[in-house]
């Protein structure tokens, strides 16, 4: 599987810092977003984690901005699996600017998967590692 689609927004005004770009803290927000609809995608819905008392926690995020964004801008990310093993997984996220089409920014982030009872790292399901080996590498 190609990049997926994994968020769709607008920047706003409220957004923007006082040098009228968006702030940092809203391009890792927008990223947060994506990376939700991507767990979701995999099958890691907030429903099964609740039933499995299972999570998922980011221990590593690295970002690279390129393009400033500006209050009115509309902007997409797209997501890809890097990599799938047993209780972590690795992918990125690429922000656009739909009207343009240039790179704002990329990230690629690790996430482990957590028992919640225990608080420590647990294996993936089987139906989620075999969707993110499907995406790992495209």
């Amino acid at each position: 599987m190609t990049d997926t689609l994994t968020y769709r927004g607008a920047v706003y005004p409220w957004h923007c810092d006082h040098m009228g770009h968006m702030n940092v803290m809203w391009y890792v927000g927008k990223f947060d977003e994506a990376t939700w609809q991507l767990f979701s995608l995999l099958g890691l819905a907030p429903s099964r984690l609740r039933a499995d008392d299972a999570g998922m926690a980011a221990v590593e995020q690295q970002i690279e901005y390129r393009r400033e964004l500006h209050a009115g801008d509309v902007v997409s990310i797209h997501s890809r699996v890097l990599e799938i093993r047993d209780k972590s997984i690795r992918f990125h996220h690429e922000m656009r600017n739909d009207e343009t089409g240039e790179i704002a920014a990329v990230t690629t982030l690790v996430g482990v998967h957590l028992d919640t009872r225990a608080r420590r790292a647990r294996a993936f399901p089987a139906d989620v590692r075999e969707r993110a080996l499907a995406w790992q590498g495209n």
